[in-house]
């Protein structure tokens, strides 16, 4: 445990931002699963527009690598252009 004030309000902060940090990250995965369980094509590219925008956000927060993101991205991309109804 801290000792120090400051080690204290560090320990705080951390706290915080492991929260952050994830709940930002399952909502990455959310949107992701979303996209994938989408009925037709129109709500498919609407929810890739969400799920980019979302993540290009989370880059420059710098809680996802930028090549990470770019993969997602890439990938969701591929998907919706091959976008069969189930």
């Amino acid at each position: 445990m801290a000792n120090h004030k400051s080690a204290k309000k560090r320990s705080r902060q951390n706290e915080r931002r492991r929260v952050r940090n994830t709940m930002a990250l399952s909502k990455v995965k959310t949107l992701v699963k979303t996209l994938r369980d989408a009925e037709n094509k129109e709500s498919a590219e609407v929810k890739l527009k969400d799920a980019i925008s979302y993540l290009d956000k989370q880059v420059t927060k710098g809680r996802i690598h930028k090549n990470t993101a770019a993969r997602k991205k890439s990938q969701l991309t591929r998907f919706v252009n091959n976008f069969e109804a189930k």
